[in-house]
């Protein structure tokens, strides 16, 4: 399949923080765009919500927010579903992010 490029402008310090977050996720920022557009194809939308409500900083939004991502990562993946397991993971996660632990 031909390739093409795209150029695009971004503050220096989220490219930064981007990379690096990218890195530990074993992708580049090339990689990470090519995700982006092929999650946006197959959902025929933005691959992830967008809205003008500021986040909370409780144990339900961090929940919700925990679940929309494992449920993109697990579309990323192929996976149409989370495990049991799974969900009940995130949830810990959370209430231990909530209370301050890491």
């Amino acid at each position: 399949m031909a390739q093409t490029s795209i150029s695009i402008r971004v503050d220096e310090d989220v490219k930064r923080d981007v990379e690096i977050l990218f890195a530990k996720l074993g992708l580049t920022l090339s990689s990470a765009t090519n995700v982006f557009y092929r999650q946006a194809i197959r959902t025929q939308g933005i691959p992830f919500n967008i809205t003008a409500i500021e986040p909370k900083n409780d144990s339900g939004f961090l929940l919700r927010e925990a679940l929309r991502e494992a449920q993109e990562q697990a579309a990323i993946n192929g996976t149409s579903e989370m495990t049991l397991d799974g969900i009940n993971d995130i949830i810990m996660e959370v209430r231990r992010e909530d209370r301050g632990e890491k």
